[in-house]
């Protein structure tokens, strides 16, 4: 299962210069607005140094690793959507993501021209808030225009409170704010989850400093910090001249990886593995998922005619040299359909057809 992040943000704030140095793909990148019209995506292997060890331990043939993908789209400006500049129309594109990540110019450069003429994060990140939210607005506008009818001329009481519901979000979009922050019952959040809202989704915001920057200390949460210039130097160096470089500058992780583990704990995103000669795959999961529903991920059919999962811990498996090991010393399980998977779970999962 492979998850979405849109990025977003204003003209010339890093966003393709980000989306480069996480994708390693060549996408226009230039110092004028709208540079990015059509949508750039790219699917990135996640970083897991225990899928590794798993490969090691069972001389696996092959190593595959879960996946995040990224989903780049044109800059907004302020009143986008009333036409300004490309308008908000691409932010179609991102309704299906699992989460946002919003850019944050800190960065000083004075070459790179500022939409606003000035460098100011929390102003930038208003003004994208807003227009998610003015976007937003006119979805529920839309879906208000066409219930309302219907029930004018066929009273329903599901109807009736997805009116009331739509009601309840046009008063809290039209002030600006995001539905994240709405207080919802777990019918409305059904209806909600249906109509793909982009201030419902999860945000993180990256702050994109100057190089050096460990820590902007900029009041926005959650967010990290990277310089994504550097990030896509990096990027373009062969793997080794990269780690060195990084290795001078002082750089304990990538732009990537801290995106990606921001992301995974945004989404609340755990990895379990399956493991053996053949291959060692890591797989990406919601927390709390039960055993039939993590085998789904593997295969559908897995999940219809569940019986058992066969559980190692990953640190289990480690210490004790792989299967055999873990069943001589008592660390092997077999665990039933309310099992609950955790982090790093080595497992083996039985089925009918």
């Amino acid at each position: 299962m492979s998850f979405q992040i849109g990025i977003v943000g204003l003209p010339n704030v890093g966003k393709s210069t980000l989306f480069k140095a996480l994708t390693r793909k060549s996408v226009t990148i230039e110092n004028y607005p709208f540079a990015t019209i059509e949508p750039n995506v790219g699917v990135v292997e996640v970083p897991d140094e225990r899928l590794n060890k798993l490969t090691e331990i069972c001389a696996s043939a092959k190593t595959i690793p879960t996946t995040i993908e990224f989903v780049d789209i044109a800059g907004l400006v302020k009143n986008a959507h009333q036409g300004e500049g490309l308008g908000n129309q691409f932010l179609a594109n991102i309704r299906e993501v699992d989460a946002i990540a919003q850019v944050v110019r800190a960065f000083s450069d004075p070459k790179i021209i500022h939409v606003a003429s000035e460098v100011n994060p929390l102003s930038d990140a208003e003004v994208v808030n807003v227009e998610l939210a003015m976007a937003d607005f006119t979805t529920v506008e839309k879906r208000l225009a066409a219930l309302k009818p219907k029930l004018k001329t066929l009273p329903d009481k599901i109807l009736l409170g997805q009116v009331e519901c739509l009601e309840k979000l046009q008063l809290h979009l039209n002030q600006g704010k995001p539905i994240r922050e709405l207080s919802l019952n777990e019918t409305e959040q059904i209806f909600v989850k249906s109509l793909s809202l982009l201030t419902a989704k999860p945000l993180l915001y990256v702050i994109n400093a100057d190089e050096g920057v460990i820590d902007a200390a900029i009041n926005i949460k959650p967010s990290i910090t990277i310089s994504a210039k550097l990030e896509a130097e990096l990027a373009d160096l062969p793997p080794a001249e990269a780690e060195k470089l990084s290795q001078e500058l002082g750089l304990t992780e990538t732009g990537l990886n801290k995106l990606i583990q921001a992301s995974y704990r945004l989404l609340d995103l755990i990895t379990f593995f399956t493991a053996g000669p053949q291959e060692s795959r890591a797989w990406t999961i919601k927390r709390g998922t039960k055993a039939p529903q993590a085998a789904g991920v593997i295969h559908t059919d897995f999940e219809q005619g569940f019986i058992r999962a066969e559980v190692i811990a990953y640190t289990d498996f480690v210490a004790t040299g792989g299967e055999t090991g873990a069943k001589t010393a008592g660390k092997f399980r077999l665990e039933g359909k309310d099992y609950v998977i955790q982090d790093g779970d080595v497992c083996h999962f039985r089925f009918s057809t």
